[in-house]
C-alpha cells in the first residue's frame, strides 16, 4: 500500500508540474500580446491519510493538487504609436466593448481600436467600444434630468453607455452674436469728420450707403474691420469707424474728457433690414453709431449706442436712431440681416439677428442714464458746454474690463478681436484625452467633444473569465461591473497613441520554468525509486 501510494503521488507531481508548466508557456507565448495579463499557478497539498504510530496518530500525504491559477493584473509597460485611437489605460480598469447587435459586454486591456466604415470604433474583433455621447455645449441646457451626470472636467454626459460612433462628421455653422473689439485711438489724432451742427455724429452725417466707398480713407481717423458669419456660415466684414471730436468744439469740457464718435457697418448691398423703402438707402449699413468717452489719462469711461430698431423708422433721421437695448450681459446690440426675409436658405428663425458690442465695458445695471435720448438729441455745436456733455447718455453703472479700449498717445492699433461665428467644417482628426474624451477637430478651427469613453472596474478581478482575443467577462465571483469615467475615482487615466504591453517578465518565467522542470524531475525520480524498490520486493520470491 505505501510504495503504490508513493508512486502516485510521484504521478500527481507530474501532472501539478506539467500543469504548472503550461500556465508558463502561455505567459512565454504571450509575451508580445498587447494587453496580456499574465497567470500563476499555486500548488497545495492532497490529501493525507490518517495513520497510527506509536507517537499517536499521524498523516501521510498523498501528493499535490494544483491549488488556483491567478491572473496577474499589474501594469504593463506602454508602447507608443502613430495612431490616435491606440489607447492605454494607466492605472484600474477595463474597456468595455460589445458585439454588435448583442446586449452582452466583454472587458479588455487591448486598445488597438480602429474606426470602421460604418463610423463605429471597434477592436480587431469587430465589436464596438463603449462610451457616453457628450453633450454639445450648445444643446447642455436640456441635460438636467436624471440620466444626465457631469464630468469633473465640466463635460456633460447622457443616458447610459452605447456604441461608440462618428455622426458628427461636419460640424454646422454658427452665426455671429458677439463681437469683442480692443482698440487704442491715438489722442493726438485730429478730427476728420466735422459737422458744423452736431460734431457727435458727423460721422454718420458723412456716411452715403449709396456710393462705392460710404466713407472715404479721410473722413475717419481709424478704421479696424473683422469677419462676422449669418446663418449659413458666409462670412461677411463688418467695420467700426473711429473718429476724434473736435477739440474746439468741447472747448469747455470738464475734468480733461476726451470724446470719439464711431459707426459700426456692414457693406450696404449685404444689409437686408427691412427699414427702406428704395428713397432712403444713403445710411444703409449702419448698425450702430455713438460716443466713447475717455478719462483725461486716455481710459474708457462710458460710451453710447443707438440702433435703429424700428421697421417703419427712417434711417436718416436721427429722431429714428435711438439707445440701444442691452444683452444679459450687459453690452449694448445691434441687429444685422444678412439674409433677407425671403432667403430660401432659411429654414427656420428670424432673419434679423442681434450681436453683442464689447468695446471692454458693460453695464451692470443694463439701464442707459438719460434713456429717452435719441441721436438727434447730442450737444449741437453753439450749445456744446459742461452740462450738455454731462447729459449725453451713457451706461448706468460700467464695469470696465481688464483689456478694454483706450486712447493713448500712442499709434492707433487693434488690440485685440474676436467673435463667435464660423463657417461650416468637416472633421479632420480625433484625438483622446486623459479623461477618455474624444474630441473631434473640424477644418473651421471648431473642437467638440464627442464621446466619453466607458471604463468597468471589478470588486475581484481575479473572478473574471478569460474569453480569449485579450477579453474578459464577468462572474459571479467577480462581481458587477462598475462603469465609469476615466480619470475619476479608482478608475485609471487614458493615454492616447500608446499600446500596453504584456505584463509577463520572461526573466520571471525562466526562473519558475527552470524550479518547474527540477520539480518534474524530482517527481519522475521517485516513481523511478519506487518502481526499483518494487522489483527489490518482486525478487524476493526467487
Amino acid at each position: 500500500m505505501g510504495l503504490s501510494a508513493a508512486m502516485y503521488s510521484g504521478t500527481s507531481g507530474l501532472k501539478v508540474h506539467g500543469e504548472d508548466m503550461t500556465v508558463i508557456g502561455n505567459n512565454i507565448s504571450n509575451v508580445s500580446t498587447i494587453g496580456f495579463k499574465g497567470s500563476r499557478m499555486y500548488f497545495e497539498d492532497a490529501m493525507s491519510q490518517a495513520i497510527t504510530t506509536a507517537a499517536g496518530t499521524g498523516q501521510v500525504g498523498r501528493g499535490v493538487a494544483v491549488g488556483a491559477v491567478m491572473g496577474d493584473f499589474s501594469q504593463g509597460s506602454l508602447e507608443t504609436t502613430t495612431e490616435a485611437t491606440d489607447l492605454a489605460i494607466g492605472g484600474n480598469g477595463f474597456f468595455v466593448v460589445s458585439p454588435a447587435g448583442e446586449e452582452i459586454n466583454y472587458y479588455t486591456r487591448a486598445g488597438n481600436f480602429r474606426f470602421d466604415q460604418d463610423g463605429y470604433l471597434i477592436d480587431p474583433h469587430g465589436y464596438r467600444v463603449q462610451g457616453w455621447e457628450v453633450l454639445q455645449e450648445s444643446t447642455s441646457a436640456v441635460a438636467q434630468d436624471s440620466t444626465t451626470q457631469e464630468i469633473s472636467t465640466g463635460v456633460k454626459i447622457k443616458g447610459v453607455p452605447t456604441d461608440i460612433k462618428l455622426e458628427n462628421f461636419q460640424s454646422p455653422p454658427q452665426e455671429t452674436s458677439r463681437i469683442d473689439m480692443i482698440v487704442n485711438v491715438d489722442s493726438k489724432s485730429e478730427d476728420r469728420s466735422t459737422d458744423d451742427i452736431n460734431p457727435f455724429t458727423a460721422l454718420f452725417s458723412t456716411y452715403d450707403g449709396t456710393k462705392s466707398e460710404p466713407l472715404g480713407d479721410s473722413t475717419y481717423a481709424y478704421q479696424s474691420t473683422i469677419k462676422v458669419y449669418d446663418q449659413n456660415g458666409t462670412a461677411h466684414t463688418l467695420s467700426v469707424y473711429m473718429d476724434p471730436v473736435n477739440h474746439e468744439d468741447v472747448a469747455n469740457e470738464a475734468g480733461g474728457k476726451r470724446h470719439w464718435e464711431y459707426i459700426i457697418t456692414v457693406p450696404p448691398n449685404e444689409d437686408k433690414r427691412e427699414f427702406w423703402d428704395g428713397t432712403n438707402e444713403e445710411k444703409r449699413g449702419i448698425l450702430m453709431a455713438g460716443t466713447l468717452i475717455f478719462n483725461a489719462s486716455g481710459e474708457l469711461e462710458n460710451m453710447s449706442a443707438f440702433t435703429l430698431n424700428n421697421t417703419g423708422a427712417n434711417p436718416s433721421n436721427m429722431n429714428d436712431w435711438r439707445l440701444a437695448e442691452f444683452s444679459q450681459n450687459g453690452y449694448p446690440i445691434c441687429t444685422a440681416n444678412f439674409l433677407g426675409a425671403d432667403d430660401a436658405s432659411v429654414v427656420t428663425g428670424d432673419e434679423a439677428k442681434n450681436i453683442e458690442i464689447n468695446f471692454g465695458l458693460r453695464n451692470k445695471a443694463t439701464v442707459w442714464s438719460n434713456p429717452t435720448t435719441t441721436m438727434a438729441n447730442l450737444p449741437t455745436d453753439p450749445n456744446i458746454n459742461t452740462a450738455a456733455l454731462d447729459a449725453i447718455p451713457g451706461m448706468g453703472d460700467t464695469e470696465i474690463s481688464a483689456l478694454s479700449t483706450t486712447s493713448y498717445a500712442s499709434g492707433s492699433t487693434t488690440i485685440f478681436q474676436s467673435q463667435n461665428g464660423y463657417t461650416a467644417g468637416f472633421l479632420q482628426n480625433i484625438s483622446v484625452g486623459r479623461d477618455g474624451v474624444l474630441t473631434g477637430r473640424y477644418s473651421n478651427g471648431q473642437v467638440l467633444q464627442l464621446f466619453a469613453l466607458t471604463l468597468a472596474t471589478f470588486n475581484n478581478n481575479y473572478g473574471l473569465y478569460r474569453e480569449g482575443g485579450n477579453l474578459f467577462s464577468e462572474t459571479r465571483s467577480s462581481g458587477p461591473a462598475l462603469t465609469g469615467l476615466a480619470n475619476t475615482g479608482d478608475k485609471g487615466s487614458i493615454a492616447s497613441n500608446s499600446l500596453e504591453q504584456s505584463n509577463v517578465d520572461l526573466a520571471t518565467e525562466f526562473v519558475k520554468m527552470i524550479t518547474t522542470e527540477k520539480g518534474f524531475q524530482a517527481n519522475s525520480k521517485t516513481i523511478t525509486t519506487v518502481d526499483q524498490m518494487l522489483t527489490v520486493l518482486i525478487q524476493l520470491k526467487r
